[in-house]
């Protein structure tokens, strides 16, 4: 179990108050007897308290806050853990705001005394008494919501002065410009406010098919601001439908208002067993601590973030932040990300830090990186809510879909294709009474405060004490819908460095293309998964990205040719641009990187392309390998890992095709092309491999090739002639 460090900065995030004026249902002042005791106290909810300009001079020499059954301040009472979830003697206090939780099972409808107690002299330092009958802010039911373009809801549930709850929400998605709104007054008009939709976008609403969504008013606007709330079409002025806000409802105040969280300890869940890989969070007011912890080998990175399908763990549209600690230097980095496409950043697209997306839009704070007896333990806090286009917000009032990815770093540390990954649906509520779902260092419970690190092991051999509550990692609550992913292109001139070199090469036995295969000259090109540590990385010797060329089947063989023949590309990478991971045009060119759409013109320069391109009168290249995508697919539970040799691989893999045509480019080398050049993918980096172009082709089958394997052929082109191409492997 890696140690609990760094995380004392919490303490510094969330232990001031936010002045707001509304903090919860008022109880009473502290009487003021001894050691200077004093402060107001405020119920938050069932079981918060909240203590306005507390203050204590700390001399008693055991005092704890207490709460009783009974109506008299005595030994009989039970102790509350401080606001840290310390259970240790109270500290001094100097008019600050302290948000305390009772224990499981103590409620204000069974508690009648709250003081400050000095268990060495049994002494009532001051106290409140909690009125007969009391009613503590609690989330209100008010009415649905119904109107026109097929509106409704289940009753709204306010759950605090600044979060709604709207849930099975339909809405049929037709108006131009629908959006959450809400306004002074009982009913909506020109001069109400919009309100981000559960997303934190204020894009016209889409449809939604009832649809649970939870929705934060904006700014330090609340529920007692305001007199409706609805969905209005802001470009024609339209009420479709919408509820009335009831005065002074009688609800908790917000997280935010109080400038707290009422969380007294850690969470902790076990995303990884194998690298004890970690997350440790804490909810602080607007924003939320998280510390990252895991067992990682020398430039690996481990990331985690929000789902970008509220519905399910999916890595399209996610948000997470990458982090890792720099073995030599010691030096950590949080890197906020946008995973726009299953590909590597390339040009605007791929998984890439939002700062190479658009600048400032790094919302990943660093607080503290240590590497400790082999952990690398990075804690960083980032905002609940969306601060740019690229991010998705924390919810802490109901559970959602996480992501996390195990990986190395390329050369420029960025992300690479990672070795480990979610698999399933995996979701966490953020805001949930702490739990510490790890394994704990000698039975202790956590803490706020640094402690010492328990020993190292080897990796990847020794199991975890402890268990890890799957059940609440992989919490069945589920949205109806999901988000629309849309895909981002921006421009980018800076040069891309080589991804990092793999250490360790054991790679698969590929055959290559002999020059005299196939006997038509027709090759057919199309995508297909990496194939683990001893396909496409220990091939090349540097980090794939999980996907790359299969020519005639075979996973980025080399292929020989003749010069003065010509051959013919059967091009099914994709076709549609605006799809980035499903877009891979095939070009031949001498550049052994590929990706020549979002090199700087200095690289474009130095590289040459053969085939698959064509120059514009205005001396842009555009591509012409482009077709429909087939990509061929894994089927059963085995990794890639698991299997001793390609051709056993290729077995479990079955050639899917999107509906289309393919393209078609032909190429024939002279004596003007270079003895190597490599096919690869116009738009990313490194998905091709090597052609060995001869001056004429001395080989010839051999009896003892090995036994063919038939690529068979997409349904609808089975009448093809070149289709059943022969591609050699040893099984």
């Amino acid at each position: 179990m890696g140690p609990i460090v760094a995380f004392a900065v919490i303490i510094a995030v969330s232990g001031g108050v936010s002045g707001a004026p509304y903090l919860g249902k008022f109880i009473g002042k502290l009487s003021e007897l001894h050691h200077g005791v004093s402060g107001e106290v405020y119920a938050v909810d069932g079981r918060t308290l909240y203590l306005k300009d507390f203050t204590y001079d700390g001399q008693g020499p055991a005092a704890y806050f207490y709460a009783s059954t009974s109506r008299n301040a005595n030994s009989a009472g039970f102790r509350l853990r401080d606001e840290n979830g310390s259970p240790e003697v109270i500290r001094r206090y100097r008019k600050e705001g302290v948000t305390l939780t009772l224990p499981e099972g103590k409620t204000l409808n069974n508690i009648k005394i709250f003081y400050v107690w000095c268990e060495e002299f049994e002494v009532n330092f001051g106290d409140v008494k909690i009125p007969r009958g009391f009613d503590y802010p609690k989330p209100q039911k008010i009415e649905p919501l119904k109107g026109v373009h097929a509106i409704s809801s289940d009753p709204i549930v306010i759950v605090d002065a600044q979060t709604l709850l709207v849930p099975n929400l339909s809405y049929d998605g037709e108006a131009p410009d629908a959006k959450f709104w809400v306004g002074r007054g009982p009913k909506p008009s020109p001069q109400g406010i919009r309100v981000p939709d559960e997303n934190g976008k204020m894009e016209p609403l889409r449809r939604y098919d009832r649809k649970t969504v939870v929705l934060t008013l904006p700014g330090d606007l609340t529920v007692f601001d305001i007199g409706h709330f609805g969905i209005w079409c802001e470009a024609f002025t339209v009420d479709f439908g919408h509820v009335q806000i009831p005065q002074n409802v009688n609800v908790p105040p917000s997280l935010k208002m109080l400038g707290v969280s009422p969380q007294s300890k850690l969470n902790c869940e076990v995303l990884y067993d194998d690298l004890a890989f970690e997350v440790r969070w804490a909810v602080a007011g607007d924003s939320i601590v998280l510390q990252l912890v895991a067992k990682l080998d020398d430039r690996e990175y481990m990331s985690f973030g929000i789902s970008g399908d509220d519905s399910r763990s999916e890595m399209i549209g996610g948000d997470v932040v990458v982090a890792y600690v720099d073995k030599e230097t010691s030096k950590g980095s949080a890197e906020d990300y946008h995973l726009a496409a299953k590909s590597q950043c390339s040009g605007p697209t791929g998984s890439c830090p939002d700062n190479r997306l658009q600048e400032n839009t790094n919302n990943a704070r660093l607080l503290n990186a240590a590497m400790v007896n082999g952990y690398s333990i990075v804690t960083y806090q980032r905002p609940l809510k969306p601060s740019d286009e690229y991010d998705r917000q924390i919810h802490t009032n109901r559970s959602q879909a996480i992501i996390w990815a195990i990986g190395p770093l390329n050369q420029r540390n960025e992300v690479s294709f990672h070795s480990h990954y979610t698999k399933g649906d995996q979701f966490l509520d953020f805001g949930r009474p702490a739990k510490w779902n790890c394994p704990m260092p000698e039975g202790e419970q956590p803490s706020m405060k640094p402690t010492t690190a328990a020993p190292s092991r080897s990796r990847n051999t020794e199991k975890r004490r402890g268990s890890t509550n799957r059940k609440e990692v992989a919490d069945n609550e589920r949205s109806a819908s999901r988000p629309r992913q849309t895909e981002r292109r921006r421009g980018n001139n800076k040069p891309v460095p080589t991804p990092a070199p793999v250490a360790k090469r054991d790679a698969w036995d590929i055959p290559p293309i002999k020059c005299y295969e196939p006997e038509d000259g027709v090759f057919y090109a199309q995508m297909g998964p990496t194939g683990g540590k001893r396909g496409y990385p220990a091939i090349t010797g540097h980090v794939g990205w999980g996907i790359s060329w299969y020519i005639n089947g075979l996973l980025i063989p080399e292929i020989n040719v003749v010069r003065g023949k010509t051959y013919t590309f059967v091009v099914e990478g994709g076709f549609d641009p605006e799809v980035a991971a499903k877009y891979h045009p095939f070009y031949i060119t001498d550049d052994p990187v590929g990706g020549y759409e979002y090199k700087t013109p200095e690289e474009k320069k130095n590289v040459k392309i053969f085939a698959g391109a064509i120059a514009g009168k205005d001396g842009s290249v555009k591509p012409t390998g482009t077709g429909r995508l087939c990509h061929w697919t894994q089927q059963g539970d085995l990794e890639a890992d698991d299997f001793e040799s390609f051709g056993a691989y290729q077995r479990t893999l079955e050639l899917k095709c999107d509906q289309g045509e393919p393209g078609v480019i032909q190429w024939t080398p002279d004596k003007d092309t270079p003895d190597t050049v490599y096919y690869q993918c116009f738009t990313h980096r490194y998905l091709g491999w090597k052609i060995n172009v001869h001056d004429k082709c001395d080989e010839q089958p051999a009896a003892s090739e090995p036994e063919a394997a038939i690529v068979p052929a997409p349904a609808d082109l089975e009448q093809s002639p070149s289709i059943r191409t022969e591609s050699r492997f040893q099984k």
